[in-house]
């Protein structure tokens, strides 16, 4: 018997109206897998131990609010059908999140974004740049509503993924992504787009035709490496398209993610080609901060014992060896 992509997932929480949101995908993943949820929220203390925070009379306040909300997310939770623990914990957010998804053997963790555009702010700012750069497992980072009329806003409304875009440069993390991507639409029985883009490395109009036939066997090259995977992808009974794109990565991506009305984005967190050194990767960052679907990001995945790859190591170890067209 095929064990389960994930069967412990823990939902970070802090009560907002983004992490309703992300508990709904939280319990849909959970269900379909049949895996335990735990929730956990932190109470962050001031620069202080935690003993000494706790014995603060706001803090105590704080606490026990927390813990009857704690307590109505549980209930909400059983009441769908869900095996769900809580937990409360003072102290600093991304520690926390990072060290019971090591302690509890999570094989996801999953938060939500805030506001219209994401900007990282509350429990997502630095605490989830720690936690999807840190963390010993892939994260789920799930956006909040836009306030339209007529639509809810909290938890409690029926989400699906049926539409899965998976942006690849061939690094080793990019393909661990498109990996984690596979495993993920066969067991939701949802369809594949494997992207890569191509940036631009001439901006003015003195470009020689050179440059522009490089362009054109660099377009060429993963265009093959693209329809190699798909091919692989497809033969594994999935449904895969490619498409490659040009331009800044951040932007192609997410302009594909709504040309394709794709419900989630899986990619690595690091690449090797064209990607920011800069704290976590501006591409990663970029599309965290402003898609408006769910975004998994891949750096540490968990699979079954005995787990057959669907990307081949040759495809990895073109990628080592720096094969270019």
């Amino acid at each position: 018997m095929t064990k389960p992509l994930m069967t412990r997932i823990l939902l970070a929480t802090d009560f907002s109206d983004g992490a309703a949101c992300a508990q709904d995908y939280a319990i849909y993943l959970a269900s379909h897998w049949g895996a335990t949820l735990e929730v956990l929220h932190v109470i962050e203390t001031p620069h202080r131990s935690s003993a000494e925070a706790e014995s603060l009379a706001a803090v105590v306040q704080v606490r026990a609010e927390a813990a009857r909300q704690l307590e109505q997310v549980r209930d909400d939770l059983v009441r769908r059908g869900v095996s769900v623990k809580v937990r409360l914990v003072l102290g600093n957010p991304a520690e926390h999140i990072g060290l019971a998804a090591k302690d509890k053997g999570a094989e996801l963790v999953v938060l939500g974004v805030q506001g219209r555009t994401n900007l990282l702010y509350g429990l997502i700012g630095s605490t989830a740049e720690r936690v999807v750069t840190e963390g010993p497992c892939p994260v789920l980072a799930v956006p909040g509503l836009r306030e339209e009329a007529g639509r809810p806003s909290a938890a409690g409304r029926q989400v699906h993924i049926r539409h899965i875009l998976a942006p690849l440069d061939f690094s080793s993390p990019s393909l661990d992504a498109v990996e984690y991507a596979i495993q993920l639409a066969n067991g939701l029985g949802a369809t594949v787009t494997l992207m890569h883009v191509l940036e631009p490395v001439c901006y003015d109009l003195d470009c020689g035709l050179g440059v522009v036939e490089q362009e054109a066997r660099k377009r060429d090259h993963w265009n093959r490496q693209l329809s190699e995977l798909q091919t692989l992808v497809t033969s594994f009974g999935l449904a895969a398209d490619v498409e490659i794109s040009g331009g800044i990565a951040s932007d192609a991506i997410l302009a594909s993610a709504l040309r394709h009305r794709s419900d989630l984005i899986v990619m690595g967190t690091h690449g090797r080609r064209g990607v920011s050194a800069q704290r976590f990767g501006s591409v990663s960052e970029a599309v965290l901060r402003l898609a408006t679907c769910p975004v998994l990001t891949v750096k540490t995945p968990k699979f079954a014992a005995g787990h057959r790859r669907v990307v081949p190591q040759a495809m990895r170890e073109t990628e080592i060896k720096g094969a270019q067209p």
